[in-house]
């Protein structure tokens, strides 16, 4: 198990390159996280919901995703509560602070651990992953994630540290000081992660952490740019707010408040012919060559909020002026005449008009679709999933287009080759540079075995088999 001194220190990413490297050294490894929060999530083969991570993971190890990889999901809506998702379905909504009580923990708990035993009976070894930080010593008596979770697997734990948010001592060693002395003694190595510099300049520190903590570190892992693994959450979509470039196909996703399954865009991201960028910034809607209302959590909470921000109003402004809009499931929604929510399933705003740019309405529903579809476009086979809630008067034709916009349900539509030549085939002239004819498919699976090259650099696997085989 790979637990973190924190939030978003690279557990996910170290998981992906071990699920990678035993598959690679012989063996049939699975990813799993029994409780995971976020709003990136993905449909199994058998229609039901995981966080996209497990799924990557999964990719990794070139194995089909399931539940049991990620048997509870939470998912925040927009009014301080959030969906939970277990075994891949949703069974209502919870406030955090009804979902950390310990009433109900317990059947919680048994689910999870039942999912772990049924995945660990087909794969070997299992490569599991913990939740934010490792010693929130108050939500010890309600963690389904963290250490609970290695005890029931019996499984040795590595802690990973963030060197490059500083403190990386102080976090580690406290992290390991605050167990119990039964959940001390599980931890069995640390990966120091995301180091920039020479490396000689911590030779030093490691001797001192080790010394410290009495646990060896198993690695130092330089940050790296030139991978490219899907992320797990939007905290860096803030961070891609780039100029407008000249010479490219200007793309403006809407940077909505509760934007979901930004996986969505990858495709176009590393087409070298396209610049995309996420913004709320009026003038940049104005000047793209293509503007995209991505999928959300809370779709009437965010179009509320873009009717009130102006971004609706330019967005229908430049659509009148020609430039292609695309909607893709909660951005899909936004883009007809109203979405109705008569029974409150998304919160307290019964009913707001759309942007009215598609002939199509949206009610909502309890009832939640999550299922892996194939389509056709522009005379190819096409794949992709779709998870929503709320029907349309359009539910039955998988792509809408109307115009100068285009509708879809059908998260992984940018990821089809005719999709993307069909939104660039007017613009891509402007592009001074082609696309490669590598499929993402290839493109993926290349940078899972640079990752994991990367990592077994750095890592010593030598010492983490020993570590795995000496567990009796």
């Amino acid at each position: 198990m790979l637990v973190g001194t924190g939030s978003d220190v690279g557990k996910s990413i170290i998981a992906t390159a071990l699920c990678r490297i035993f598959l690679q050294d012989g063996y049939s490894p699975a990813p799993f996280k029994a409780q995971n929060m976020a709003l990136n999530s993905y449909a199994t083969p058998e229609g039901l919901e995981i966080g996209r991570a497990q799924a990557v993971q999964a990719e990794a190890a070139r194995i089909p995703c399931h539940t049991d990889m990620n048997p509870l999901l939470l998912k925040p809506n927009s009014e301080h509560t959030t969906q939970v998702v277990l075994n891949g379905r949703p069974i209502g909504n919870r406030s955090a602070y009804d979902y950390f009580r310990k009433e109900g923990r317990e059947e919680l708990r048994h689910a999870v651990c039942e999912a772990f035993d049924r995945l660990s009976a087909k794969h070997n070894p299992i490569v599991m992953e913990g939740a934010g930080s490792v010693s929130e010593i108050n939500l010890r008596d309600s963690d389904l994630v963290n250490m609970p979770m290695a005890r029931h697997a019996h499984a040795d734990v590595i802690l990973v540290a963030d060197i490059d948010r500083g403190g990386v001592f102080a976090s580690t060693y406290g992290s390991i000081m605050l167990q119990t002395p039964e959940d001390r003694a599980r931890i069995k190595g640390i990966i120091v992660n995301k180091f920039r510099g020479d490396l000689r300049l911590f030779e030093s520190g490691r001797k001192m952490m080790e010394d410290l903590c009495g646990v060896p570190v198993l690695g130092v892992v330089p940050m790296f740019k030139d991978i490219v693994i899907e992320e797990e959450d939007s905290v860096e979509l803030e961070q891609k707010h780039r100029s407008l470039q000249q010479g490219k196909v200007n793309i403006a996703v809407v940077l909505l408040r509760h934007i979901s399954n930004f996986t969505d865009f990858n495709v176009l991201e590393r087409d070298s012919r396209v610049n995309l960028f996420y913004t709320s910034n009026i003038k940049d809607f104005e000047k793209a060559d293509i503007i995209i209302l991505p999928g959300t959590k809370a779709t009437l909470d965010d179009l509320y909020e873009l009717r009130r921000n102006g971004v609706a109003q330019a967005v229908i402004r430049a659509h009148r002026n020609g430039t292609l809009v695309i909607g893709i499931c909660g951005g899909y929604q936004m883009l007809g005449q109203t979405i109705s929510d008569p029974d409150g399933i998304e919160g307290s705003i019964p009913q707001l008009p759309g942007l009215g740019l598609l002939n199509m309405s949206t009610v909502m529903t309890e009832e939640k679709t999550t299922k892996q579809v194939e389509f056709e476009f522009g005379g190819a086979l096409c794949k992709g999933y779709e998870i929503h809630q709320g029907k349309s008067l359009t539910d039955e034709v998988p792509v809408t287009i109307e115009g100068n916009c285009i509708g879809t349900y059908i998260h992984g539509f940018l990821d089809n080759p005719s999709v993307i030549e069909y939104i660039l085939k007017d613009k891509a002239e402007k592009a001074e540079e082609s696309i490669s004819d590598e499929s993402y498919e290839d493109f993926k699976d290349r940078q899972y075995e640079l990752l994991a090259d990367h990592v077994r650099k750095y890592v010593d696997m030598k010492k983490l088999y020993e570590i795995m085989t000496s567990n009796p």
